[in-house]
């Protein structure tokens, strides 16, 4: 089987492997080849993950927004006098 790809697919379709593999009745040969497709879409799903987080730190990377102070920290008291 390919794997799907869109990362949606694939948690989708890991979800169906996880039911036939909890439901039983499986030869162990089907179980077999169920666990391996299960950890080929697992590495797939990781590997989406890691895509998009790399172009989340990418799309951030020249962001010059500065996050807001703590409420008890520094910039909770400027201007207080």
């Amino acid at each position: 089987m390919d794997t799907p790809g869109r990362y949606e697919e694939i948690v989708q379709r890991l979800g169906k492997v996880v039911e036939r593999l909890e439901g039983g009745g499986l030869s162990l040969e089907e179980s077999i080849a169920a666990f391996e497709e299960g950890i080929r879409l697992a590495r797939a799903g990781a590997q989406k993950l890691e895509e998009a987080e790399k172009k989340v730190e990418l799309l951030l990377e020249g962001d010059r927004t500065q996050p807001f102070p703590d409420k008890g920290g520094e910039g909770a008291t400027e201007g207080r006098r």
